[in-house]
């Protein structure tokens, strides 16, 4: 059964606008099963450049392959042949038509330096990710977070309420549409597999790994770090290989869609910020299958909790801000002292501050940190802290305690 995607409209929206439309994100995270199922009696052509023929074509002769392959058109994985994009650049060039060429791949750098040189002015490119939560339970919120009382009030009708064994399963398994309905057993084969068969695959073509067994155990170091700052010592000391590696194979996971790295907030006026960014998986299925935890019950009730839980909540901003042109700069605050904030949403000229708590009543001190954004350029807006509270309750007029299961 087809679960719609909060993508949909963001994508058929560019599509009316832009000659050709890229989705980037991941392997296996649905951006194929959601364009065929958009061009449902469009008499769509398809082609994966996972097949080695049509690769080839692509590669060798990129004008006859559109001799073979006729527009309109959904090519698949198309990183594995950068030599298509100087003739679609042709094609669309020769045309007033939108939309004809839709496109997915791996967002790394090789593939959008191609695309920037070949297509600027001509391609909508939108980033996807595995299933939300919300996507999964098949919930659709009428409005836009921002963060607002009367705003987190609406959305709490149109959802179920905040459990904490429900986070967890969805944390557990994930958002990965083929791991979702799978038991834990068969979901950790799927999980190997995806690592070896895609992964693997994709950073050897990448030219950026030459030791598998290292890039694994270096996959088990980013999960075991998981909401915590970026070391590049401890993930090469795990791993057996230089700093300079670690940095790249990070930036190389980024690019992938497999890790977000949430950068500091940066600002003149206030001195000694961190600059190590944070580590977060955007599926924490993945995540929990690479840190090899026994059950859900263990990595809820552990030490952990509260990294998975912090792991979730900005899995799910960073879709939240992708999806309904809702984009926003995303960072965290800390200082020398080690004060921090978790979130820090920048929209023009304010800032939603948040901090996220696995806890059903957190202190409601911990919006007193805020007040250090009177000490920047930016205003502060709605914000408060994202917990396990049943319902939205304001802490003051800016402030709120927000459901897990409102973001």
């Amino acid at each position: 059964m087809y679960i719609k995607r909060q993508a949909e409209a963001d994508f058929l929206e560019m599509s009316r606008f832009f000659k050709v439309v890229l989705v980037t994100g991941a392997r296996q995270v649905g951006k194929t099963t959601m364009l065929k199922h958009l061009a449902d009696g469009d008499d769509r052509t398809y082609v994966s450049l996972d097949d080695d023929l049509a690769r080839t074509l692509a590669r060798q002769d990129p004008r006859l392959f559109f001799q073979q392959y006729k527009l309109p058109i959904i090519i698949d994985e198309v990183q594995n042949a950068p030599e298509l994009f100087p003739e679609i650049k042709r094609i669309v060039d020769e045309s007033d038509e939108y939309g004809r060429i839709w496109l997915t791949g791996s967002q790394h750098f090789n593939m959008m330096k191609n695309v920037q040189e070949s297509l600027a002015g001509r391609i909508g490119i939108l980033k996807m990710y595995s299933f939300s939560k919300q996507e999964a339970d098949g919930i659709e919120f009428s409005s836009s977070l921002d963060f607002s009382f009367e705003n987190l009030q609406d959305r709490q009708k149109e959802t179920k309420p905040t459990d904490i064994q429900d986070i967890f399963d969805y944390i557990w398994t994930g958002g990965m549409p083929r791991a979702i309905e799978m038991p834990d057993n068969i979901r950790k084969t799927y999980f190997d597999a995806y690592t070896n068969t895609y992964l693997l695959r994709d950073v050897v073509d990448l030219g950026g790994v030459s030791d598998g067994t290292k890039f694994v155990r270096f996959l088990r170091a980013c999960a075991a770090l998981t909401s915590e700052q970026v070391n590049y010592k401890t993930l090469a000391d795990t791993s057996d290989i230089s700093s300079h590696t670690a940095k790249k194979w990070l930036s190389l996971l980024e690019g992938m869609g497999i890790v977000y790295l949430l950068q500091p907030y940066a600002n003149n006026e206030l001195k000694r910020l961190a600059k190590a960014p944070k580590l977060y998986f955007l599926d924490t299925g993945y995540c929990a299958a690479l840190s090899m935890w026994p059950s859900k019950e263990t990595m809820m009730t552990g030490p952990v909790g509260g990294k998975y839980f912090e792991n979730y909540v900005i899995a799910e901003l960073v879709r939240e801000l992708e999806y309904g042109g809702n984009q926003a700069n995303l960072t965290y605050y800390r200082d020398a002292n080690a004060k921090e904030i978790d979130v820090f949403i920048e929209r023009g000229q304010e800032i939603h501050p948040l901090e996220i708590k696995l806890s059903a009543s957190p202190r409601r001190q911990e919006v007193q940190k805020f007040s250090i954004i009177e000490k920047t350029k930016f205003n502060q807006s709605f914000g408060g802290i994202i917990c396990m509270t049943s319902e939205p309750y304001m802490i003051d007029e800016k402030n709120s305690m927000i459901p897990a299961n409102l973001i």
